[in-house]
């Protein structure tokens, strides 16, 4: 152990911790802005400098250890006075035209400024501009980057997409994308940890509010709203509200609010993709050890798009089924449109999605096909949705819960925990239990799959068969599953993959917190949704049932395999016009 003292007070921590830590062990608060625990810890930004007795120039807290004896100051007079110059010129090359900005309000450098007392700027103020393309999903603002580096080290370490680099020098340094390529060109996944990691408006998604606005303005159009399963347990976050506070039932009764005509759970579509990638599994199972084993889950798209694009030669290894999002989209404009006897063209589908990627997967040229356009018409992130709540000026803490619209409105505490890593794999096997048995396991047989390690491994019997399964999440960890299996160091029947690190609870369209990361206890909490559902299995969800009863026939139908399933060569990955 090593003592020092910080601001006055004595401290005793490990050796080898840092000064920032250190000081945030009895309650010292050292700003800092580039900084992320483990992930990046350069200290670009000099904002979290400190004073050492006995060294005569400041040092960075956030990658300096404490030694024995040492004697710091946080909030010294020089310490602010350099804090506040290093903050002044980071502003003088930052765009600060906060009220229009996506981060505004949340934003870790215009707090820091403010919290610094900074009303106004001495030095010139020099702006960098870059061109981009703003249909694409991934926006990058090269007028807000204050080179913090977050997105670099999030891509590379975490993802191993190496999409960022730094580019420039001196002045004029500043983050772009790798290699000189265009957005387009990049074999971007879309995950959009980049977006979160960002502690200011730099990277933000593609802003689609004004299209959902301008559907809801339209008399002739039908909207029809899915709420995915990992959105219930974070879009309260950014409205002030406690996780007892932010209910489902309190986001349907705001949806309405805003004028949505059906409002649906993507909970019923993760049920459906239960029933048909669970018996495209048991399919496949039958031919266990050829070229397409294993069999890798699909309703990731920012995992597909990574597959595509990195191991091509391994695509026929994916399930055919369409993510929820998709399969929801298809029966929305189809069995939907006919119970109510409406021309399916009327139907503008929208999504609220925990994720980026979903953007491009409901633009894909193979998603169409109920006939009416596009299945989903729009997807929208959470921070997306949240922002529209509030522009309609509506009290959700003054909310009472409402039940979603049926017949597509109710979902399993299997659907629901798909917004957990390893909650499609628990949510699958539950369900080809099942189907090979004839009989329901305990519902929480195949709880060893949940957790957050980036790479887990399990063993199941059923019927005296023994699966070998893996759940994997963040694509960097997913690099090293897929190196292990084509090496020949692993051998699995069945491959759950989730491109965000934590699956969707940590998907790159959640509420952005600075420097924290909350998958694990947003996945706490659809575990115990999931626990107190009366309905615990997809295949016992009577809308699912009366679904391929009055329509698809059964699982793998001939129409079940037009609507719901897809052709993953139908696209290419990075596009072909933009290589």
């Amino acid at each position: 152990m090593v003592q020092c003292t910080i601001d006055g007070i004595a401290v005793t921590v490990p050796e080898g911790t840092s000064i920032l830590a250190a000081a945030r062990s009895v309650g010292i608060a050292i700003p800092s802005l580039c900084y992320w625990e483990g992930l990046n810890e350069i200290g670009a930004c000099r904002v979290c400098v400190v004073e050492i007795e006995g060294i005569q120039k400041l040092v960075a807290a956030c990658n300096n250890h404490v030694r024995e004896g040492m004697v710091v100051y946080t909030n010294s007079p020089r310490v602010r006075n350099a804090r506040r110059t290093n903050v002044e010129l980071i502003l003088s090359q930052h765009n600060c035209d906060c009220p229009y900005c996506v981060r505004s309000g949340n934003c870790e450098l215009q707090k820091l400024a403010n919290d610094l007392g900074i009303s106004h700027l001495d030095y010139h103020k020099e702006l960098p501009h870059s061109r981009w393309n703003r249909s694409f999903p991934l926006i990058r603002d090269a007028s807000k980057c204050i080179k913090c580096m977050r997105c670099i080290q999030v891509c590379d370490k975490v993802q191993s997409l190496n999409i960022w680099d730094v580019c420039n020098t001196g002045s004029r340094t500043t983050v772009d994308v790798s290699g000189g390529r265009t957005i387009e060109q990049a074999d971007c996944a879309l995950c959009g940890q980049c977006i979160t990691h960002c502690p200011v408006g730099a990277l933000m998604a593609r802003d689609d509010t004004q299209r959902a606005f301008a559907a809801l303005n339209d008399p002739d159009k039908l909207t029809v709203v899915q709420v995915a399963p990992a959105v219930r347990v974070a879009w309260g976050e950014a409205m002030g509200l406690d996780a007892e506070e932010a209910t489902a039932g309190r986001l349907v009764a705001a949806l309405r609010r805003m004028g949505f005509d059906y409002i649906f759970d993507t909970n019923f579509s993760a049920d459906l993709t239960i029933m048909e990638e669970g018996s495209e599994f048991l399919q496949r199972l039958q031919h266990r050890g050829d070229d397409r084993s294993p069999m890798f889950t699909s309703c990731c798209p920012g995992w597909v798009r990574f597959l595509k694009s990195q191991y091509p030669d391994m695509v026929d290894q994916l399930s055919s089924a369409k993510s929820p999002q998709q399969m929801f989209g298809a029966v929305a404009k189809s069995y939907f449109a006919e119970k109510l006897g409406v021309d399916p063209s009327r139907i503008f589908c929208l999504s609220i999605m925990p994720c980026m990627a979903k953007k491009q997967e409901a633009d894909l040229p193979t998603m169409n096909d109920a006939g009416a356009g596009q299945d989903v018409d729009l997807s929208l992130t959470v921070r997306e949705i949240t922002r529209m709540i509030r522009a309609e000026h509506i009290d959700v803490a003054s909310l009472t819960d409402e039940s979603f619209d049926s017949p597509l409105g109710t979902g399993s505490g299997a659907g629901v925990i798909f917004g957990a890593t390893g909650g499609v794999m628990e949510a699958a096997l539950r369900s080809a239990y099942y189907l090979v048995t004839g009989e329901n396991p305990q519902p929480d047989a195949f709880r060893s799959v949940r957790g957050l390690d980036g790479w887990k491994e399990a063993e199941f019997e059923i019927a005296g068969n023994t699966l070998r399964v893996a759940v994997v999440s963040g694509l960097g960890n997913t690099r090293r599953l897929i190196r292990a299996l084509r090496r020949g160091q692993v051998q699995y029947d069945f491959v759950e993959v989730m491109a965000c690190p934590g699956g969707c609870a940590g998907g790159g369209g959640q509420p952005i917190h600075a420097a924290q990361e909350l998958a694990g206890v947003r996945g706490q909490r659809l575990y115990g949704l999931d626990a107190v559902n009366d309905l615990r299995f997809s295949h016992e969800n009577p809308e699912i049932q009366a679904l391929y009863r009055d329509y698809l026939g059964a699982p793998l139908s001939e129409k079940a395999h037009h609507l719901l399933h897809t052709d993953h060569y139908g696209w290419e990955m990075p596009p072909k016009m933009a290589r």
